[in-house]
């Protein structure tokens, strides 16, 4: 079905349910068509099994039969494949399967094929390349799911970066994607915190009802702990030269983190990268071994002279 006529054919039914009767000049004036088209899509919903029919004479028109409804309150056809596209991925879970058919239920059955494409036309695979599926994270992410929305306090473990896993109460009050992956915004002793849900070990509910701040917005604490979360991401800036080959894995690698710059005389390229910490940006570098030269700040170059001496030691064969 042309995208255009699909899109009439859902206005047409909303005009017909608000007025319960109506002439073709009407949805002609309404839908700014001619009035031959908006007679044959009146007929066309009549011929695809909406409960339509006209009534000729003084008074007459088309109507919807006993007053028959439709759910579809101003969706588009456009907007109706949106939507499918979007929870068609998401539809691994039996609650979202069970409310797609739903919604296909409640379509025209002329838009039915549509929507059903839509939700066959992606999948979401949540199973890395390197690991088996993230069977305990999908876990922990419905526990928190419920204890959000039930307003119920959770003993959480949690292992952050290059510290000990432990396990804390918090008080669960949102769930944040981001760039593939999933982040919890929680109360605690020492106010506001967010928790990455990869390195979440455990979630045990109290019981306990949560202590939600007053006018908590998500929407706001979160632009307000990303920018936190990006400034450290961002915290050194290192200048290099990189070889022709390497560059396009750097960009990839480090996506959004490297600025291109000017070309050197040999064919080699000037980059800026930025990084969190020295330590953590010259490990992801050295991979690249003689590929990148760091330019500046020397910190960095010692940085990575030591890890090479390290590697050297570890590795050189016994003389």
């Amino acid at each position: 079905m042309p995208r255009m006529k699909a899109d009439r054919l859902v206005a047409t039914l909303l005009f017909l349910q608000e007025r319960g009767r109506v002439t073709v000049s009407e949805v002609a004036a309404e839908l700014e068509v001619s009035e031959r088209t908006a007679r044959r899509d009146l007929e066309a919903l009549a011929a695809s099994g909406i409960p339509v029919y006209s009534q000729r004479g003084r008074g007459g028109g088309w109507s919807l039969v006993g007053g028959a409804r439709t759910n579809l309150t101003g969706l588009t056809a456009a907007e109706i494949r949106a939507l499918f596209l979007l929870t068609g991925p998401l539809a691994a879970t039996p609650e979202l399967r069970t409310t797609l058919r739903k919604l296909v239920r409640a379509l025209p059955p002329a838009l039915r094929s549509d929507a059903e494409a839509a939700a066959r036309a992606a999948i979401t695979d949540a199973t890395d390349w390197f690991r088996n599926a993230a069977t305990a994270e999908a876990g922990h992410r419905s526990l928190l799911q419920g204890a959000v929305v039930e307003g119920r306090r959770v003993r959480l473990g949690y292992a952050g970066v290059a510290k000990p896993p432990g396990v804390r109460v918090v008080d669960p009050l949102g769930l944040v994607a981001k760039a593939g992956a999933d982040y919890l915004v929680a109360g605690t002793e020492s106010g506001l915190r967010t928790f990455r849900l990869s390195r979440v070990t455990s979630v045990e509910p109290t019981g306990e009802p949560v202590e939600r701040p007053p006018d908590f917005d998500l929407a706001s604490v979160w632009r307000e702990r990303a920018q936190v979360i990006e400034g450290g991401m961002f915290a050194v800036t290192a200048r290099a030269r990189v070889a022709p080959e390497a560059l396009p894995r750097l960009e990839r690698l480090l996506r959004g983190r490297v600025t291109v710059g000017e070309p050197f005389d040999d064919g080699w390229t000037e980059v800026r990268i930025d990084g969190p910490a020295h330590r953590a940006l010259a490990a992801q570098l050295a991979g690249f071994g003689a590929l990148i030269e760091v330019l500046d700040p020397p910190e960095l170059r010692r940085t990575l002279a030591r890890i090479g001496a390290e590697l050297t030691a570890l590795y050189e064969p016994d003389a």
